[in-house]
């Protein structure tokens, strides 16, 4: 009788803790993912038997006693394919972005569901609700496994106050410090050399996510809390951040979606560059007109009010300086003029300092075909909201660039969508600054044109961290999510062994070639230059090379590179090829085989370093000549150095 009792005991056991498993393939099925629900759900990755990531604890944890997130019981599942072509209404990257995947949702009988989505280009998830009542989330549950060796890129944070902005890290996964802040994107290296990218999509309204150390082989997430007192004392460029927080992340709907994770996998680099997932898991587009959307350059006043030379105004934030800046941004077809910080008493947007007629300074602009943008502290903008707007229409503003957000909370995030929706309403263009990483706002309101979220140019002006290597990080980790504002192509080079920080006359590490080469490589469909027109009339040759570049593409393509060390990327426009090429500070040698021309002959205008460009970055030579495709390109790249080309079919 004992005997029989243990046996259906042990029965009992191993049917209720037996996890149920799925298989999901990716369409190409190179990549196959196995999910485990039993006590907790589990996933993992693999390619060719190998583990690229797994992770674990998937669910959310609700204030109450109510736990529906915690219910794993699967009441159904459905299975979907999807193979489609998506247009972006800019492109940024491509004119066609392949949306390709299978799908596995996995629907619990507790009213909420796990969609997985695998692309041939890697993972995403997310939690979907379908409760009636609104929730109250404590706390999103991701565990990230990894083996021993693998190491990760990625920006340490003190606190979840960030303007995103610090030098990239690179350790061994195990030897990040427990509790150690990083916020996304981060980038793994497996130890066998596969890059596995995690980030997000399709975040509003819903915090951010954040990876912690935990000095082992595993990677905690976390949230910032929601905002519940605000510090509005000090330095005015800090005012409406945390004093304090609740215990929960987020307040949101029972029935909504949540954002996607994304776990992106490459074997090379080519597959970070090349990757869409960001912009293909976010919502799609809600304007009905996009028509008045206007990609293009930016120059502004920030810097180069202060540099500029050989006129008879007093240079500043005045009338006589944006009617410069405006006629030569006419001459030179550039789209927008961008009044930076200093145009306004910067908590007051309404109006302009005494030396600057704004109305006169607009009505002007639109007789040259040019563009003015405002620059907009974010506190200042949500104070005075409608007549803000309202003075902005009035003026003939175009676009703002809205700055000092340093937050992505649930509130911040929700306020960056609200934003957009409003600039929309009015027909400007956005830009932000002082902001988190991009998660495809850009395509539910392309009027989103670029962000920051990075170390730029401007650290020029204060630090070493801008530097070469930097520059070869910046597109396979950073440009992955999205459009950057790095502000490319200044006319002050500098070698490593001469740069000096210097405030508001800043140089930039890298040659003449090298910085040029930025404007190709770095994208961004509005895009800045640092320089006072000055500069920029001075170096004739090099601006007008500058003038042909567009910034928007409908190919893009790595040629080669080596994450931190070198890159070379082609773009096309049209008919048209730019070729841009960088290095580090190791002075190298490339051949570039040209068989991604079609066949035919071509003309080649090209800017390359010059003899002398390992000891004086500004020194460049220009050449233009013809080449049929599939001609090697022989590339030879000073310390810092670079090269650029445009490359268009003989007619």
């Amino acid at each position: 009788m004992k005997r029989f009792s243990f046996v259906i005991i042990l029965i009992f056991i191993f049917s209720g803790g037996k996890a149920q498993q799925y298989i999901l393939n990716s369409p190409n099925r190179e990549l196959t993912v196995e999910i485990s629900i039993g006590k907790e759900i589990s996933v993992k990755m693999n390619k060719g038997g190998e583990n690229l990531i797994a992770f674990s604890g998937l669910t959310l944890e609700l204030a109450g006693e109510n736990q529906p997130f915690a219910g794993l019981q699967v009441k159904k599942t459905n299975r979907r394919s999807v193979d489609e072509d998506v247009k972006p209404v800019i492109r940024e990257r491509s004119s066609l972005y392949k949306n390709q995947y299978n799908e596995l949702e996995v629907v619990f009988k507790t009213y909420h569901a796990l969609t997985f989505r695998l692309f041939n280009e890697g993972l995403a998830y997310r939690h979907s609700g379908s409760l009636k009542d609104s929730l109250t989330i404590l706390k999103e549950n991701l565990r990230i496994q990894v083996q021993e060796n693998d190491s990760m890129w990625y920006q340490p944070s003190k606190s979840f106050k960030s303007s995103y902005e610090t030098p990239y890290e690179f350790k061994k996964i195990s030897s990040v410090e427990n509790g150690q802040l990083c916020h996304l994107p981060v980038l793994i290296r497996k130890q066998t050399g596969p890059f596995v990218m995690f980030t997000e999509a399709d975040l509003s309204p819903y915090p951010g996510m954040w990876i912690k150390g935990t000095g082992k082989t595993e990677l905690a997430t976390t949230n910032p809390a929601y905002p519940k007192s605000f510090s509005n004392t000090g330095n005015i460029y800090d005012r409406g951040q945390i004093a304090e927080r609740y215990e929960y992340i987020a307040k949101v709907a029972g029935t909504r979606t949540f954002p996607w994770r994304i776990f992106a996998v490459a074997g090379h680099e080519d597959g970070l560059l090349n990757n869409n997932m960001v912009y293909l898991l976010a919502s799609s587009t809600v304007l009905q007109d996009v028509s008045w959307i206007k990609p293009g350059v930016v120059m502004f006043d920030w810097w180069g009010k202060n540099n500029i030379y050989g006129v008879d105004f007093k240079a500043g934030v005045n009338t006589e300086t944006a009617k410069y800046y405006i006629d030569f941004c006419a001459a030179h077809g550039f789209r927008y003029f961008l009044f930076d910080d200093g145009w306004c008493p910067k908590d007051d947007l309404l109006h302009a300092v005494p030396e600057l007629n704004m109305a006169e300074v607009t009505a002007y602009a639109e007789t040259k075909g040019v563009d003015v943008m405002l620059w907009v502290i974010w506190h200042a903008l949500k104070n005075q909201w409608a007549p803000a707007f309202e003075q902005f229409a009035l003026w003939g503003i175009k676009g703002i660039k809205m700055d000092f957000m340093d937050r992505d909370d649930q509130p911040m995030v929700e306020f960056y969508e609200a934003v957009a929706l409003k600039a929309a309403e009015n027909k400007m263009v956005v830009n932000f600054h002082g902001a988190f990483k991009p998660d495809g706002l850009s395509r539910k309101y392309p009027n989103v044109l670029t962000r920051e979220s990075l170390i730029e140019f401007e650290y020029s002006g204060g630090t070493t961290w801008d530097n070469t290597t930097h520059h070869n990080l910046l597109p396979y980790i950073r440009m992955f999510t999205g459009a950057m504002d790095y502000i490319p192509a200044t006319m002050r080079n500098s070698t490593k062994d001469n740069f000096r920080p210097v405030g508001d006359y800043p140089m930039g590490q890298g040659t003449r070639a090298h910085a040029m080469a930025l404007y190709v490589i770095l994208s961004s469909p509005m895009l800045m230059l640092p320089d006072s027109p000055s500069d920029y009339c001075r170096e004739k040759e090099c601006t007008q090379f500058l003038t042909k570049i567009p910034v928007e593409w409908d190919e893009t393509l790595l040629l080669q590179g080596k994450i931190s060390k070198y890159t070379v990327l082609a773009r096309r426009s049209g008919n048209e090829w730019f070729v841009g090429a960088i290095t580090n500070n190791d002075a190298r040698t490339l051949e570039i085989p040209t068989g991604f021309l079609k066949a035919g002959k071509y003309h080649i205008e090209l800017i390359e370093d010059g003899v002398n460009a390992g000891s004086r970055a500004e020194d460049y030579k220009k050449e233009v000549s013809e080449i049929t495709s599939g001609e090697v390109l022989k590339l030879k790249l000073a310390s810092g150095g670079g090269w650029v080309a445009r490359i268009s079919p003989v007619l």
